[in-house]
């Protein structure tokens, strides 16, 4: 059987109802928050993937360019072997001292380029070394890095699922508590919240300013803060006050908080 809900009739109600509307509100604002920023939060680190692959492909096509480099010299090395091959052979049907000369004048351009090439090819073996440990160093950072985007989806799929429950039971209660003050009172609530940064409409009030603001009440409506006699609004940002005590007392018995300590 449906219970009717009682409404708020005293200031101390209307500010307990409020400040319990607040509190679940701003939880709802945080999940909400969270929900949009996993999405950036994991293209952050898929984009950072999508970088350092990119980065091993080119070190793959650098270490490739290499080796193809160093077959290019060893085919160099073949050829110079056929000429000098060939030169020695001439040598034996030589007429002239002029003709001896010019061959081994090639024979030492060709040795020489051998030697050339064999210089090319060490130093590009020892390209090679260092792009390979490089690439293995870079491999297994990017390994680390894509199990570390595995759990953290599963781990932020999980927070979602606990934050879906939790939102649908806040809701429930803003539902709840909205129903127990009258509607002009709900409205301005809702119009104070919608124009504040931070969706705060209810400010608690610390060390003589409203929290969040570097402005203090006066003394007097200090005073008439504490008394709890009547509504007070803060006349520079325009938020229904509620005096520190009465705020702490109520967030030790609402639900976000209870619900809080239980993730």
């Amino acid at each position: 059987m449906d219970h009717k809900i009682q409404e708020a009739v005293t200031v101390i109600d209307k500010l307990r109802v409020l400040y319990n509307l607040q509190l679940i509100d701003s939880r709802v604002d945080e999940i909400r928050k969270f929900r949009v920023n996993i999405p950036m939060e994991v293209k952050s680190i898929e984009e950072e993937l999508c970088q350092m692959k990119k980065k091993l492909e080119n070190l793959h096509e650098e270490i490739l360019s290499i080796k193809e480099n160093i077959s290019k010299q060893n085919q160099n090395i073949k050829s110079s072997d056929i000429l000098i091959n060939k030169y020695e052979k001439q040598k034996n049907h030589i007429k002239n001292h002029k003709e001896l000369y010019s061959l081994d004048k090639e024979i030492d351009y060709q040795k020489l380029e051998i030697q050339l090439s064999r210089k090319k090819i060490k130093e590009l073996n020892v390209q090679i070394c260092k792009n390979e440990e490089i690439l293995k160093e870079k491999e297994k950072i990017l390994k680390n890095k894509e199990e570390h985007l595995f759990y953290k989806k599963k781990e932020l799929n999980n927070i979602l699922l606990e934050y879906n429950q939790e939102e649908k039971i806040l809701l429930e209660q803003s539902l709840y508590f909205s129903k127990k003050i009258d509607n002009s009172l709900l409205n301005t609530y809702q119009r104070i919240r919608n124009g504040v940064k931070n969706g705060v409409a209810i400010a608690p009030v610390q060390r003589g300013a409203p929290l969040g603001s570097y402005l203090a009440i006066t003394p007097q409506k200090y005073s008439e803060l504490i008394q709890r006699n009547k509504l007070l609004v803060d006349e520079h940002s325009g938020r229904i006050l509620i005096d520190s005590e009465l705020a702490e007392e109520e967030k030790k018995k609402s639900l976000v908080f209870s619900y809080k300590k239980k993730l």
